[in-house]
């Protein structure tokens, strides 16, 4: 294990972390009774004190218990947008012990139907616009019963409005027949969960991997293993109980879901929720709250910052941005810096390690890095082929041991042998990203291994590419891909969104000739095309897999 980055480590911080034999459950319990009247959520307008979000998490789970009968390993479906109702659904489930499994908001019913069947899943709690991507599931898939949620239970429309998603200001609906209860009713019936019995090594919840690289797979996850980072998250950031943390990222997702509330819930924190990201919104609330901590993704910060309205809010009580997903370009970065005096610090993380295993120091970060492994988190880099561990500045696979590491994926027991490698006697898991590290111990990002562009037999790494892009002053945005060419096997393109007011000011011939004045002949983009928008999960990420099968599409009309 290499340790040269201990040098740049946070000053006063032990490079070790005792991960508690607690649950995340008890991390509530433990904040409503130190904080029992401080404002837990505001939300449109609404809040939540921490006992009251506490109070409606139990009698949440006594009806899930008692009414809908779940027991103990259970899974069950939480499909929901950003809401008070994901924080408490998400405790009811851990407070009887069932398994959370919280799934993209965004998929179809026959997405659905996949993981509801591959999860053995039959009862489940649903945002009431997802209803037309539910009902048909009901005693078809093995969903026999849900608890259907109306954001607009918890917001005040007559403030903060504006900008409100319609899921937001739509009221409950009538439901009808068996099989649905309404979210209200869930709470009146004041039914009592049984006695608490939570430990540290049961199951908790079952995120699942995105499925860009092939079917989904449910990655299985201890109360352990998420407090190694919800506590790994909570000490690195320098959250405190009157920290006020902006949520935007999707909470399904396993960054939003340890960084965006349960890390806040630790410390007592306050949380003020969007269901949609909206840039002038997350402005204004910010100066209405006065935020010290968003954690995000570069494609929202890019957003933000291009804003024209920005100098119309007050964002001068943001003390830390962070986020990963993507690297964020070198250019944003400066300008964020120049804007509020604060640098983005990124980290990188997966599914399988419930989000974080590198973080960048926060007052030694580098722009585009993955930053350094996390608390006991022993990261290496290993030739693909030979899988022997390589020195600084060499290319590889990027591996992983350390406690928030996963304890493999539900019902498939090979794809999870397939997942881990040994080295010096240690299981380490294999990522698939390809990075390198330097000689301060700093990790970066190639590309996902699946991602590289093969032209003319040289590697060109989308990443690279893209970032460089990033420094014209005409792009927003940038995503590459690689196109079938007849001459060199593959080629590169490259979509682009423009900044404002630069429509029509600048030419693909344009960029195309300034990008190969800053980049070697075999990587500049041959091919640029103009995009009004990219394809995006919900989590904010580029869908360039799409972008990609599009152009084969096309190429193959």
């Amino acid at each position: 294990m290499r340790t040269a980055h201990f040098e740049y480590w946070p000053k006063g911080l032990t490079t070790s972390l005792t991960v508690p034999e607690t649950t995340i459950y008890e991390n509530l319990e433990y904040s409503a009774k130190r904080y029992p009247s401080k404002t837990a959520i505001h939300y449109y307008g609404g809040s939540l004190t921490y006992k009251e979000l506490f109070t409606q998490v139990n009698q949440l789970a006594g009806f899930l218990e008692q009414e809908m009968g779940v027991q103990r390993g259970d899974r069950v479906l939480l499909l929901m947008q950003n809401s008070p109702q994901f924080v408490i659904s998400f405790y009811a489930i851990l407070r009887i012990n069932a398994v959370v499994v919280p799934i993209n908001p965004m998929n179809t019913a026959e997405e659905l139907s996949f993981y509801i069947k591959d999860g053995g899943i039959s009862v489940g709690l649903v945002g009431q616009e997802l209803l037309p991507n539910v009902m048909p599931l009901i005693n078809t898939s093995g969903l026999q019963s849900i608890v259907v949620a109306s954001y607009n239970d918890y917001a005040d429309l007559t403030l903060e409005s504006e900008h409100a998603p319609l899921e937001v200001s739509s009221p409950p609906i009538k439901l009808e027949g068996p099989g649905y209860y309404s979210w209200s009713e869930s709470l009146n019936r004041d039914l009592l969960a049984s006695a608490y019995q939570g430990d540290c090594h049961d199951v908790a919840v079952l995120p699942y991997t995105s499925g860009t690289t092939g079917v989904p797979k449910g990655c299985i996850h201890t109360n352990k293993t998420v407090q190694a980072n919800i506590y790994g998250a909570y000490y690195w950031s320098s959250a405190t109980s009157d920290s006020v943390h902006l949520m935007t990222l999707p909470l399904f997702h396993v960054t939003g879901m340890v960084h965006s509330f349960h890390a806040p819930i630790l410390a007592g924190g306050t949380m003020v929720c969007m269901t949609r990201w909206n840039r002038d919104l997350a402005g204004q609330l910010i100066s209405k709250y006065k935020c010290t901590h968003w954690v995000n993704i570069s494609t929202m910060l890019i957003d933000f910052l291009s804003n024209p309205n920005l100098s119309n809010y007050d964002i001068s009580s943001l003390g830390a941005i962070s986020g990963g997903g993507a690297p964020l370009p070198a250019a944003v970065g400066e300008k964020l810096f120049n804007l509020t005096g604060l640098q983005f610090v990124e980290g990188y993380g997966l599914s399988e390690t419930i989000a974080q295993t590198h973080f960048n120091p926060p007052d030694r970060p580098k722009l585009q890095c993955l930053g350094v492994p996390a608390f006991d988190v022993d990261a290496r880099i290993i030739d693909t082929n030979t899988l022997q561990e390589l020195d600084p500045g060499e290319i590889g696979e990027i591996v992983v041991n350390g406690p928030m590491v996963f304890k493999g994926y539900y019902n498939r027991p090979e794809e999870t042998e397939n997942a881990f490698i040994t080295i010096d006697g240690k299981s380490f898991f294999r990522t698939g990203d390809i990075g390198r590290i330097d000689e301060e111990g700093y990790f970066f990002m190639v590309d996902r291994l699946k991602r590289m562009i093969n032209a003319s037999g040289f590697k060109v790494w989308p990443t690279e590419v893209e970032s460089l892009l990033y420094a014209h002053p005409a792009i927003q945005q940038a995503c590459v891909v690689g196109v079938p060419d007849e001459k060199r096997g593959e080629t590169v393109k490259a979509f682009v969104i423009l900044q404002s007011g630069q429509e029509g000011k600048v030419t693909e011939e344009e960029i195309i000739e300034w990008a190969k004045e800053r980049m070697a002949a075999y990587k500049y983009p041959r091919f640029i095309e103009f995009r009004d928008e990219f394809p995006k999960t919900s989590s904010g990420k580029i869908l360039w897999r799409k972008l990609q099968e599009d152009e084969l599409a096309k190429q193959n009309s």
